[in-house]
């Protein structure tokens, strides 16, 4: 039986900085349809990242991004009779998800602050390559590698 069709969906842009990875962050970044809150989160969060890194908040968004986004990623597979993890490439699209995830999640864990400075807190550390969804990003680069003999199993 054939799979559904997934059509590529056409994102909008945020209010204020016109950058659609930004209006996609803050869907991801939204709870129970909140959007109004999840767009306050964020933006108090880049007015604490240009405070205190007194750089262009847009950049270290990016720059952040770009830096939990992985390359490699494994996936499970049956052959014969065992379960083999199978590194493949992943997908621009699922890069951007699996990064603003982890950032999301990652912030979210943090205990005692408010949301937006736990965000501009994680946000600042992936700008600069360290902190929690690097480590993330970095355990599922060593999984993919260390399970390379299994790459000719991929389809």
């Amino acid at each position: 039986m054939r799979r559904k069709r997934v059509y590529k969906r056409d994102h909008k842009p945020d209010a204020i900085h016109e950058s659609v990875a930004l209006g996609r962050f803050i869907n991801y970044l939204m709870q129970e349809g909140k959007k109004s809150v999840a767009e306050k989160v964020m933006y108090r969060a880049m007015e604490i990242i240009e405070k205190e890194m007194k750089e262009e908040p847009l950049k270290v968004f990016d720059q952040a991004l770009e830096n939990v986004m992985p390359v490699l990623e494994v996936t499970s597979r049956r052959i014969g009779g065992a379960n083999y993890q199978i590194p493949i490439e992943v997908r621009p699209e699922r890069r951007f998800f699996l990064a603003s995830r982890w950032i999301i999640g990652v912030a979210r864990a943090k205990k005692g602050k408010p949301m937006a400075a736990k965000l501009a807190e994680e946000l600042m550390a992936a700008s600069k390559n360290e902190g929690e969804a690097i480590k993330k990003k970095q355990n599922i680069h060593r999984m993919a590698e260390a399970n390379r003999a299994f790459a000719h199993f991929a389809r």
